[in-house]
């Protein structure tokens, strides 16, 4: 397996995406680990502004030269800013996917709840050496 950066300021869903809470805003990417097994990312599909995403459901598609694949909403929310330069540049998933968030979300009321769920850093890197990649 490739290794893999971690980011200690956000928290990840089994299906390797990460939120970041900014200001009560829930800002969301898919893993390090995400985007090595993807190789090349060439495309984005992002949610529409407006958009209502549900925890563990598909908000995004990613695209590499590998697959494509779902990014699924780690928490729910009403999706508020899309990052369109993923539009024009996807290859910033590869470069720096802690920083190439997909979209941000204003949060619902089971924030708490949904956050509950997810992994810290530690239990992640745990996981995803468990899956045997």
């Amino acid at each position: 397996m490739a290794s893999y950066k971690l980011d200690e300021s956000v928290k990840y869903a089994s299906s390797h995406e990460w939120v970041r809470l900014e200001d009560g805003i829930a800002v969301v990417g898919v893993s390090d680990y995400a985007q090595v097994l993807l190789s090349d990312v060439v495309y984005v599909d992002l949610p529409e502004v407006g958009d209502t995403v549900t925890a563990s459901k598909q908000a995004a598609t990613v695209e590499s030269v590998k697959a494509a694949e779902e990014v699924n909403a780690p928490v729910s929310g009403e999706v508020i800013e899309v990052n369109s330069a993923l539009e024009d540049t996807p290859e910033i998933v590869n470069e720096r996917p802690y920083d190439a968030w997909f979209f941000k979300l204003k949060p619902t009321a089971q924030l708490d709840d949904e956050l509950a769920t997810l992994m810290s850093p530690k239990e992640y890197a745990s996981y995803v050496d468990n899956l045997g990649a």
